[in-house]
């Protein structure tokens, strides 16, 4: 699903606003906000930086969080804003964990000039891994999926 240009204005500022008033970088200076589309809902998130680096939360997992907390399963867009000179995509975490709960989302990206960018999630993250990997997932395992298209397993 892709959302209208009103949406995607409506997802920056909520993102930039994250960014502006939650985001604690203090250790890279890297302010990030994100903002994902659930269900007709805006849920945002701002990154968290720790001492202890790995434990580190970026805005993109935490608006997600957000609106898994608020009973959402399904993420239709995500917007997300910096303060850098180009856009900036999500790291390769986070769009395994858009992937999640939307792997058709909308990526819309926006630099501290306002310059954009937009892909697809599939774009950004081509053979993700999901649920239907896992034994038991949405999908099955992958022998049961080539029983059910009659491939041979590689």
């Amino acid at each position: 699903m892709s959302a209208s240009t009103e949406r995607v204005d409506e997802l920056l500022a909520a993102a930039r606003d994250a960014m502006e008033r939650g985001s604690y970088a203090p250790y890279s200076n890297f302010n990030v906000g994100a903002a994902v589309l659930a269900g007709g809902e805006v849920f945002a998130g701002a990154n968290i930086e720790n001492a202890s680096y790995p434990m580190s939360v970026c805005a993109e997992r935490n608006a997600v969080a957000a609106a898994v907390n608020a009973g959402k399963r399904s993420i239709d867009a995500v917007a997300v804003v910096t303060r850098a000179d180009e856009p900036t995509p999500p790291c390769g975490g986070c769009r395994q964990v858009l992937n999640e709960f939307g792997p058709d989302m909308t990526v819309t990206v926006e630099s501290g000039t306002g310059e954009r960018a937009v892909w697809r999630l599939t774009e950004i993250l081509p053979h993700a891994f999901g649920p239907s990997n896992l034994a038991g997932g949405s999908g099955g395992s992958r022998s049961e999926r080539e029983r059910a298209s009659g491939s041979p397993p590689a």
